[in-house]
């Protein structure tokens, strides 16, 4: 999901490597027995934003990448496909204009100049929010927090379901990270043990060298249910969101001119928030769930 601190270059590769695939075909597997996972909604119930005139309005152009399933990506007919495309195509929906709706995908690298030179006109592809960007784009309002997840050794005895429970045990996590930063401050108390990768984390965790970590919810959740876990671990307590470490989570970036549009990708989101679309596409892409 989120290019730089919250989506890393390691954790394209790890999705686009085939886990996510793994992991999806299991998940939906057993989803049906499971209760559905909330997605909190980050529109406030009572908050109404306006829906502009968007009738002068000749085409949305949408900017998207292939390479970060489960957000964008090809699926194997080469349909491009993922939670970003089905979200830009319920906002046209939405705003009643998906006869002018268009979705376009693109080299990740190249997204940020081609929406400055008008070769699109939003682009939804999980791009992080920066300072920097802020001064030449503008956003619209968050639609999904990608939040942080502690994950057990089933192996391990616990007392307790809550992060407390883990006073007494080992929780590994990869140093240098926004993570290791989260847990030192959020958890001062957890016994911390550090691991140069991602992946040599997720080995110690199935083998037991340490008995939970703490890490992306993204990666875990699809990790957890894929065959790479051997069904060793589950997600434990939470989630934690921060927007101090983690960001302000996934956004839309549109031109500084385009402030109408803004809005009404803004109205639609909120919309779609409320009547439960949001959730479905969310569902539909992640049947585990990430909270």
């Amino acid at each position: 999901m989120i290019e730089s601190q919250q989506a890393s270059p390691t954790l394209r590769a790890f999705l686009a490597a085939g886990l996510f695939l793994a992991a999806l075909f299991s998940s939906f597997a057993a989803s049906a027995q499971q209760a559905a996972p909330s997605l909190p909604l980050l529109f406030d119930a009572r908050e109404r934003l306006a829906r502009p005139d968007l009738s002068s309005l000749v085409r949305l152009r949408f900017l998207t990448s292939v390479d970060f399933p489960p957000f964008n990506f090809t699926d194997q007919n080469g349909k491009l496909s993922g939670f970003n495309v089905d979200l830009a195509r319920e906002i046209c929906g939405e705003l009643e204009i998906s006869d002018k709706c268009q979705i376009q995908a693109m080299p990740f690298t190249d997204l940020k100049d081609a929406l400055a030179a008008s070769q699109g006109d939003a682009v939804i592809a999980g791009l992080a929010v920066t300072p920097e960007l802020r001064r030449q784009f503008l956003f619209s309002r968050p639609y999904l927090m990608l939040p942080a997840r502690f994950v057990r050794n089933l192996g391990a005895p616990f007392d307790g379901k809550t992060a407390a429970a883990l006073s007494n045990h080992s929780v590994g996590v990869v140093k240098g990270t926004v993570h290791e930063a989260m847990l030192a401050t959020f958890f001062p108390a957890l016994k911390a043990q550090t691991f140069d990768t991602k992946d040599a984390l997720l080995a110690a965790l199935k083998e037991r060298k340490v008995d939970a970590a703490f890490a992306d919810a993204l990666q875990l959740s699809f990790w957890v249910s894929s065959p790479a876990s051997g069904r060793c671990c589950a997600l434990f307590d939470g989630p934690y969101l921060s927007e101090h470490f983690l960001g302000e989570g996934m956004t839309i970036m549109l031109r500084q001119k385009d402030t109408v549009l803004t809005s009404a990708i803004d109205h639609a989101l909120a919309a779609l928030s409320r009547n439960g679309r949001l959730q479905e596409i969310y569902l539909r892409y992640f049947p585990y769930g990430l909270y």
